[in-house]
C-alpha cells in the first residue's frame, strides 16, 4: 500500500496529479482509520496506464472508460461509439499530417527516403501505406 507521496514517486509523476485524478475518480484510493488516503498495487498500474493514454493525446472521457473496460472486461454500447469517434477523429487527423507529409517525402533523394525507411517500423510502414491508399494517393516507400 502507497501513501500519495510513495505513489508519486513510484509513478513518476505529482501529488497534485494524483489527486486530479483521484477527485476526477480515474483512482479510488482507500482510507486508513486516520482518514489518509492509501492506494494499492492496481492503482500503480492504473496510473501508468492513464499516463500512456495522455501521452497518445487520449482525452480523459475515453481514459475514463478504457480503464472501466480493464477493470470488468465489459463495455457499454455508448463507450464503443465514443471509442469509435476517437478512432474516427485520429484517422482524419492522420490523414491530414498525411497529405503535408507525402508532398515533402516526394521531394527528398532516394537515399533520405531510405534513411526513412530505415527508421520506421515495419507496422509504420504499413500504416502509412494503408492511410495513403485510402487517400489514394501513394505514397512510394519502395
Amino acid at each position: 500500500m502507497y501513501r500519495i507521496g510513495e505513489l508519486a514517486s513510484v509513478a513518476n509523476v505529482s501529488k497534485r496529479t494524483i489527486d486530479y485524478y483521484t477527485r476526477l475518480g480515474l483512482l479510488k484510493p482507500k482510507r486508513t482509520g486516520a482518514n489518509y488516503r492509501i492506494y494499492d498495487q492496481e492503482a500503480v498500474a492504473d496510473l501508468k496506464f492513464i499516463e500512456e493514454c495522455k501521452k497518445r493525446h487520449l482525452p480523459l472521457e475515453a481514459i475514463r472508460t478504457k480503464l472501466e473496460y480493464r477493470k470488468s472486461g465489459e463495455i457499454s454500447e455508448n463507450a464503443l461509439i465514443q471509442q469509435l469517434n476517437l478512432f474516427s477523429e485520429q484517422l482524419q487527423q492522420l490523414n491530414m499530417e498525411l497529405k503535408d507529409f507525402t508532398p515533402n517525402l516526394e521531394k527528398l533523394p532516394e537515399e533520405q527516403k531510405e534513411t526513412l525507411r530505415n527508421r520506421l517500423s515495419r507496422d509504420s510502414l504499413a500504416l502509412i501505406q494503408s492511410l495513403s491508399s485510402l487517400l489514394n494517393k501513394e505514397v512510394v516507400w519502395h
